[in-house]
């Protein structure tokens, strides 16, 4: 991630930093030597892996949102790139057809008239795509917008006008009920982040302010929700009952991170607090549903510092179900949300990998055996896939915030 996606999280200092996945990656618990090779993860070289789309800058730069499909066409965002503002420019919103044809929809515009830095993915409802963005408006603190597939763009709200308003929005809003719901990393009336709702004409309410009591119900939640049988879920990046955290000299630590669920009402259940042993700390993805149990992933900790995979129940029992960064040819910090396909969960890792630790896609079952199915890095087929994996018939479709013929990221293809 690049230093304004950093300012935009609020997690500069929680960063795994490449060096240190390196490190970790080649190292067995406790700094006792190489792995063995009994915990290497299986690798298979997929050559229906192939490069979409390279963006240039103009048409895009640095896609970390994950795609969306409507009626075959692919709908995504860059976070940076376009043509106005200031350099890297302040993002787009495209579509790209299956054979790899894309078009500009929306060139975000000046910072005070428009939102920018569009680093949420999109949803569709009626026909209509909704996104936030996380600056941007006369207040600089996110914006949530609809644009058509021919390419109309509005402006429905803007962050940070009214007191305690929620600022800086990081994930795509979800649809429950014809009410779109959404998180912002900051703001509230402690200043940990928000969950607002928001109907298609643009009016907004708090749903809940986190932050209470001393942050143990999170904070900064950054990732977007899911709805299952009408309650929301979610994680938070920070905060939880663990005040173990990062280094924060005589400050007390905010805690690793919290799993939530929360009514339409707005009353708030802490399902599961990160950071106590092996369980994974600083979850950034959202959560999926797989026949009633919750699974998702932790950016950092687990066994090996690398970041987890782990389910929990709607009760609030987790289980950490796979560790990475066992061998260096394994992928590190697996930031985006899951999918599943077929019962069989798919996703990706920012880091690690077989080539110069630029991210993995991988595969993993409910119970817990992972598949390393494809390394970035060699060549021009992108690095650092950030955005969570598209099944659309079959096929997986995926970006990488760089990399690929001009270095500004890539669209790719896969087939499990």
């Amino acid at each position: 991630m690049d230093n304004i996606t950093r300012h935009v999280l609020g997690i500069a200092a929680a960063t795994v930093l490449l060096s240190a996945c390196s490190t970790t990656l080649n190292a067995a618990p406790g700094g006792s030597g190489p792995v063995p090779n009994a915990l290497s993860p299986r690798i298979r070289t997929l050559s229906q892996y192939h490069v979409l789309y390279n963006f240039h800058g103009p048409d895009g730069s640095g896609p970390i949102a994950s795609l969306t499909a409507v009626n075959g066409t692919l709908y995504g965002t860059t976070k940076e790139g376009g043509t106005h503002g200031l350099s890297p420019k302040n993002g787009v919103v495209f579509s790209l057809t299956t054979d790899g044809k894309e078009r500009v929809l929306h060139d975000f515009r000046v910072m005070a008239l428009d939102g920018t830095y569009p680093m949420a993915g999109l949803i569709e409802v009626n026909g209509t795509l909704y996104g936030t963005t996380g600056l941007g408006n006369p207040y600089n603190t996110g914006t949530v917008y609809s644009i058509t597939t021919s390419g109309e763009e509005r402006l429905l709200y803007s962050f940070g006008e009214f007191s305690p308003a929620g600022m800086q929005p990081s994930a795509s809003v979800t649809n429950l009920n014809g009410m779109l719901y959404g998180t912002t990393n900051f703001g509230g009336d402690r200043a940990a982040g928000t969950i607002f709702s928001l109907n298609v004409d643009g009016t907004e309410k708090i749903v809940h302010s986190f932050g209470h009591p001393f942050r143990s119900d999170g904070q900064i939640p950054g990732s977007s929700l899911i709805a299952v049988n009408g309650t929301l879920y979610g994680t938070t990046y920070e905060g939880g009952i663990y005040d173990r955290g990062h280094n924060c000299g005589s400050t007390p630590c905010p805690g690793d991170g919290t799993i939530f669920s929360v009514t339409s009402a707005g009353k708030v259940r802490v399902l599961h607090s990160f950071g106590k042993g092996s369980d994974g700390l600083s979850p950034e993805a959202g959560l999926i549903d797989v026949k009633g149990m919750l699974y998702g992933t932790t950016a950092q900790g687990g066994t090996h510092g690398c970041g987890t995979v782990f389910s929990v129940s709607a009760a609030g029992a987790e289980r950490v179900l796979h560790s990475f960064g066992a061998n260096s040819s394994g992928g590190c910090q697996p930031a985006p949300a899951l999918i599943d396909v077929g019962g069989t969960l798919y996703g990706t890792t920012a880091y690690g990998g077989a080539y110069n630790h630029h991210g993995t896609v991988f595969s993993i079952t409910t119970g817990g055996v992972e598949h390393v199915l494809h390394s970035f890095g060699s060549g021009s087929d992108g690095k650092y896939p950030e955005a969570a994996l598209l099944d659309l018939h079959g096929t997986l479709y995926g970006t990488t915030e760089a990399g690929g013929t001009a270095g500004h990221g890539t669209v790719f293809a896969m087939t499990p």
